[in-house]
């Protein structure tokens, strides 16, 4: 009980920071240094206006100064991480790969509104996904490391393969970012999610086309959708895969 406490808390904080990953890494502003502020008038803020959640709904969305109102983001975001870190919590257990799991996740989330916002995915995000691929392998003995290597190139060929037929479909950020994440899932869990992320991908182009009445030329982010299929390959990919296996035995 204290641990789940524990994570919540930690899940909120983080998930705050991940805000200021997101607003700042594409500027190229230090995401350590430097005081938040008020995005309208520039006000600094105080410790009361950022604690997570909470300060968003006692200030009604609003800042405390000029009344701009807040985006609806920032409180989303810090409970999407908290949300998938106590999931991290509950599967894994006590253990190094929750944590490893937890960077995961957390770069994941950044990965992927940064890719909503700017339709790019900075190579600094992907070196960090590289490097928790890499100590997961430390952490995680379930499966063969040479599975975990296999997974690089199942996760990313593929994509590759669509970015140079296409010319231009499929951006080489996406490229690099499956390239580095499919370290950490390995081989199965990559392909699982690429096909999630194709399948939910697909079905939000459509809908997407539908309602706007746009073409299929216009420039959908795929990150999300390939996070989304890394998130669900993580924690339930097993069972997925193992459903899969006995429809053929």
């Amino acid at each position: 009980m204290l641990y789940g406490i524990f994570t919540v808390l930690l899940g909120l904080v983080f998930g705050s920071f991940l805000n200021v990953c997101i607003y700042r890494i594409p500027k190229k502003e230090p995401i350590v240094f430097g005081r938040s502020h008020c995005m309208s008038c520039g006000t600094t803020l105080k410790p009361i206006d950022l604690v997570p959640v909470f300060s968003f709904i006692f200030l009604g969305g609003k800042c405390r100064h000029c009344k701009a109102k807040i985006s609806i983001r920032y409180p989303l975001v810090e409970l999407l991480n908290t949300g998938l870190w106590i999931s991290a919590f509950y599967i894994f257990g006590y253990s190094f790969k929750t944590l490893t799991a937890f960077a995961f996740i957390s770069g994941l989330i950044v990965l992927s509104f940064i890719d909503i916002d700017t339709k790019t995915i900075p190579n600094g995000l992907v070196i960090y996904l590289l490097v928790v691929g890499a100590l997961n392998c430390i952490a995680d003995n379930s499966s063969p490391l040479y599975g975990k290597l296999i997974g690089i190139f199942a996760c990313g060929l593929p994509l590759l393969v669509i970015a140079l037929v296409s010319r231009g479909g499929m951006g080489g950020g996406d490229v690099k970012f499956a390239f580095a994440a499919g370290l950490f899932l390995g081989w199965q869990h990559s392909l699982l999610a690429l096909f999630i992320a194709f399948v939910t991908g697909a079905v939000f182009g459509l809908v997407y086309m539908l309602i706007t009445k746009k073409d299929g030329k216009s420039p959908i982010p795929f990150a999300p959708f390939l996070s989304l299929g890394m998130v669900i390959s993580m924690f339930f990919g097993d069972s997925l895969i193992r459903f899969y296996l006995s429809l053929f035995s």
